[in-house]
């Protein structure tokens, strides 16, 4: 039997997997294990359904339900039934050994699930006896069109306000260890619902693969955007221009914050900090360039490249103002799409080195696919109604001239 090196423990795992504890581990024990009983089924059988095979060795008849009582509760599981031959399984045979490694197996298959060899290790670990290559790859290949299907699924309604970044990954190529960049889009709808729109893989960053990612969106239905937040990437900012040259732009506060921080000597950090911080609560615009003048004053003659990056960039960082008050919060900073990315850096430390693209989209999808469930079942930011009202108030009036002025600066 092979032994996994599980890297969380359980209190860990459960918090990395859970929704609501109990519920969300459940739906994602069935679904997984549903898939390797399918798969088991297929390779007795030596043909996937409905497919004319000289290989096939009997046909499908049907399933039956089979419940696995476990801790967290009980999950129902679909076992396929065979019309001559009988459909055997070793998935129930040892279920009752500890929920601690059930679990651990299933955290680690998810996590690992990059790589045939790795998730034949957890199948060994569940169910004590050994997995062929091809059951384990049609299992890994399931998942893979799943976060296909997720990935390319139409978009429905208008996204008045994105989000997009990016973060990176380490994968194998050509027997050389490089870094992808991995590219997210957040959206939120007229309902205030959020939720992740897309998502891909590119060598770099740059106009051309900010603007392809941004294309892929618009083709699969997004429209309808208002505001896009996101940091200063150069490639973002140009992208932007030519493929959602309607959406104006807010430059991320955070980010912005930071920027700043970096240009500033470092006995004066923490004070600046606070003050541009203090600037970014300020209730109307006239305000904010108040407090922008008196920092100005304060620390020009200190840090002057700070001083000039927040004469720069400050209106870009305020077009959120332009929004009903209700509504500034939520899209001033990427803080959301980066807790995402957290998320997704933690997963990927169990891994290290992804062994290909395939495998990097396969558990970073898989990842996607769950915390997008998380966040639909969440309050809305804001309500349709309000949604309805701010469409008929000066915003998008306000939107669309802050969207000429930084085509402006930007041509300048």
């Amino acid at each position: 039997m092979a032994h996994l090196n599980i890297t969380l423990d359980q209190e860990e795992i459960l918090a990395l997997l859970s929704v609501d504890h109990d519920g969300a581990f459940r739906k994602l024990l069935q679904e997984c294990l549903n898939k390797v009983l399918l798969a088991e089924s297929t390779e007795q059988l030596g043909a996937e359904p409905y497919e004319r095979s000289e290989e096939r060795k009997d046909s499908r008849n049907g399933s039956r339900e089979r419940a696995l009582n476990l801790r967290v509760g009980t999950i129902m599981l679909t076992v396929p039934r065979h019309r001559n031959i009988p459909f055997k399984t070793m998935l129930f045979e040892n279920y009752a050994r500890s929920e601690a490694a059930l679990i651990a197996g299933m955290a680690e298959m998810v996590v690992n699930g990059v790589s045939t060899r790795k998730v034949e290790k957890v199948m060994e670990e569940l169910c004590g006896t050994s997995f062929s290559k091809s059951t384990v790859s049609n299992l890994c290949k399931n998942l893979s069109k799943d976060v296909e299907t997720f990935r390319n699924r139409p978009l429905n309604g208008p996204y008045p306000f994105l989000t997009v970044d990016a973060t990176y990954f380490k994968v194998r190529e050509n027997h050389r260890i490089i870094s992808k960049a991995f590219m997210i889009a957040y959206g939120t709808n007229s309902y205030g619902n959020r939720e992740i729109l897309g998502f891909n893989i590119y060598p770099e960053e740059s106009t051309n693969t900010w603007r392809d990612f941004l294309d892929s969106l618009k083709k699969r239905g997004l429209y309808g955007t208002l505001l896009v937040t996101s940091d200063a990437h150069g490639g973002i900012k140009a992208a932007l221009q030519k493929e959602l040259s309607e959406a104006a732009w807010q430059r991320c506060q955070f980010h912005f914050t930071k920027n700043i921080g970096e240009l500033t000597p470092k006995k004066y950090q923490a004070g600046l900090r606070a003050e541009v911080n203090e600037l970014f609560q300020a209730k109307t615009m006239k305000e904010a360039i108040e407090k922008r003048d008196e920092i100005l004053a304060s620390y020009r003659d200190v840090a002057p490249r700070a001083m000039a990056c927040l004469e720069e960039g400050l209106e870009d960082a305020m077009t959120v103002m332009v929004l009903p008050k209700g509504m500034r919060r939520f899209f001033r900073t990427s803080n959301h799409i980066e807790r995402v990315n957290r998320e997704l850096k933690r997963r990927s430390d169990v891994i290290g080195v992804f062994p290909n693209e395939t495998a990097l989209m396969r558990l970073m999808g898989s990842t996607l696919m769950e915390l997008n469930e998380k966040r639909q079942a969440g309050k809305a930011v804001f309500s349709h109604q309000s949604y309805e009202a701010m469409m008929k108030s000066d915003t998008p009036a306000e939107l669309k001239r802050a969207v000429i002025r930084q085509i402006n600066m930007a041509a300048a």
